[in-house]
């Protein structure tokens, strides 16, 4: 025990409110059943995760175990992958930023003041653009438009 050559077990017993001869026999017990199967149930998600490249997550792996013929809930993959630290890689990336204003100078001036309507063509134009994420990077999308009903 980590904290046996700090404190005496017995001291540690009262503390815990653990009886000194139950403390014993749950370190000398055997493994019960369900940490038998679990243990089992870890070794095959991390053939089946080692097998993708270490790329699969909890669906991955629980779909590669059911398409082997193992019954096992989508809760206990997770939970035995969280116990034994098996992550999947997630393509996605966090919010990017693409666009930092900077904080010394003024925002660039309204000069539609938010009147969205002109009395001819070619009398008032609006524009926006925005971004895309790819697999081969972002791809910047840009719309020019008329605001002219006519």
């Amino acid at each position: 025990m980590a904290n046996q050559a700090d404190f005496p077990i017995d001291a540690m017993c009262r503390a815990l409110q653990v009886s000194p001869s139950g403390f014993y026999g749950w370190r000398d017990r055997a493994p019960g059943k369900r940490a038998i199967d679990d243990a089992v149930m870890t070794e095959r998600i991390r053939a089946v995760h080692a097998e993708s490249n270490a790329t699969y997550g909890m669906p991955r792996v629980r779909a590669e175990l059911i398409d082997q013929g193992v019954a096992i809930s989508r809760k206990r993959v997770a939970r035995l992958m969280r116990r034994a630290r098996i992550r999947g890689v997630s393509r996605r990336r966090g919010f990017v930023v693409t666009t930092r204003r900077d904080a010394r100078s003024a925002p660039a001036p309204d000069l539609v003041q938010r009147r969205f309507s002109a009395d001819g063509p070619d009398r008032l134009w609006v524009a926006d653009m925005t971004y895309v994420p790819t697999w081969a990077g972002f791809v910047f999308p840009a719309v020019v438009l008329d605001v002219c009903d006519q």
